[in-house]
């Protein structure tokens, strides 16, 4: 089923694990073993997670890494479709003739 406007992976690392506890970018960075500013692109949405992201926040946060790449997926592939222009694409055929 698709989502419509899912989140960016950051967003819900934000709103669901580091709002609510108060945890600073710096706490859950030390964690995962990262870089604050690491965490903090992928907070702010502008980078994505990686599998290696993927590995750190399932063994810090929970989670499955899937889970985690899934919503990137999700959240990347909303976006293309909003932004994608494939009124040049066209289907081919493959049927036998």
């Amino acid at each position: 089923m698709a989502m419509y406007n899912p989140p960016h992976p950051g967003e819900f690392i934000h709103d669901v694990y580091m709002e609510p506890f108060g945890y600073s970018c710096r706490f859950v960075a030390k964690q995962l073993d990262v870089a604050a500013s690491t965490l903090n692109r992928v907070i702010k949405g502008k980078s994505s997670i990686s599998p290696e992201m993927a590995l750190r926040l399932s063994k810090s946060l929970g989670r499955t890494p899937e889970s985690w790449l899934t919503m990137q997926d999700n959240y990347d592939l909303w976006q293309a479709k909003q932004n994608v222009n494939l009124t040049k694409v066209h289907t081919i055929n493959f049927a036998m003739a």
